[in-house]
């Protein structure tokens, strides 16, 4: 069983190395050639799944392309570059965009419980508690600000720690993944299906984002030049109401929804379970206190220097998509 979690997330990563941009498109409806077309940015075909096993798109008087991307990076990069209309990502990818440079706003946030972030220890690794990572080496995956990393620092700081007190090791999930099974990593700061697989290979959950230790909130950002465009704005305001119907359609039905992982992903079944339970439930418009809480993400991210220059949350809004 543990062979065959740990092959399934190898294969995610495969299928997550596939960068295809627009090279799917979908949406029920005819058009001439002045029918406007969204390029939805996407990640590992997520939302892509989502809406097509919920059938969101019947009826759209517009078409989507999908601009698949391996992570938040490549897919912000082409949100700067005009090869996607918008992005999607957890807050903190975002902002790291946006203190990159990138020109876009967040049009809708996103929601979830924070149970898909967390730190992993092996059996017998001699750590109980978040105090006890003092002095250790930790794994982070992916890269320099992901969520799993904002998920540590703000672990720390809760339990009276500081961010220099750990060592910090970023690794790519699934060389992660193989380090952890063969015994030589002490912590993991991981996510999603690299969670469970480390899990089901015996290691322990020390502590995950619930209960606000990760904001719980991602990000539709779109770009500046989208937004500048009228059809296009309009498209996606209706775009986003789908894209909220359907993600209510994976939370009252996991299991079809798992399914189409598997078929349209190549994903191992209970892998494909894994992510179903992780997903977003909501889709919110960007208010007041959505910018708040991430603002809080984006100072303490600041403050131990992975967001620089830091970003006023606030103000990388456009709250006039969805009201």
């Amino acid at each position: 069983m543990i062979r065959r979690l740990a092959a399934a997330a190898l294969s995610i990563s495969a299928l997550l190395a596939l960068t295809a941009c627009g090279a799917d498109s979908s949406a029920d409806a005819a058009g001439g050639d002045d029918e406007v077309t969204l390029t939805i940015g996407d990640q590992a075909k997520t939302l892509q799944t989502i809406v097509a096993a919920s059938g969101a798109l019947k009826g759209a008087d517009y078409k989507v392309k999908w601009a698949e991307f391996e992570g938040a990076a490549p897919l912000y990069q082409a949100v700067q570059a005009g090869a996607a209309d918008t992005a999607y990502s957890a807050d903190l990818p975002a902002l790291q965009a946006l203190s990159g440079g990138v020109k876009f706003k967040n049009v809708a946030a996103l929601r979830s419980d924070g149970r898909h972030v967390g730190i992993v220890v092996p059996k017998g690794s001699g750590i109980s508690s978040v105090k006890d990572l003092k002095g250790q080496k930790v794994v982070v995956s992916s890269a320099k600000g992901s969520i799993s990393e904002y998920l540590l620092a703000n672990v720390l700081r809760q339990n009276g720690l500081k961010y220099s007190d750990v060592k910090v090791q970023y690794l790519l999930p699934s060389d992660a993944q193989a380090a952890f099974a063969s015994g030589k990593i002490k912590a993991w700061a991981t996510f999603g299906v690299y969670q469970s697989v480390g899990l089901a290979q015996g290691g322990k959950l020390l502590v995950d984002g619930a209960d606000g230790r990760v904001s719980g909130y991602g990000f539709i950002g779109a770009s500046d030049k989208t937004l500048a465009d009228p059809a296009k704005k309009t498209a996606l305001r209706d775009f986003l109401g789908r894209l909220s119907k359907a993600l209510t359609w994976t939370s009252t039905h996991q299991d079809a929804y798992a399914d189409a992982i598997v078929e349209r992903n190549g994903a191992d079944a209970s892998v494909a379970k894994t992510l179903a339970s992780a997903a977003y439930s909501k889709v919110l418009p960007v208010t007041s206190d959505v910018n708040g809480t991430v603002q809080g993400v984006a100072d303490l991210m600041h403050g131990i220097g992975v967001l620089t220059p830091n970003v006023d949350v606030a103000k990388s809004a456009d709250t006039s998509v969805l009201k």
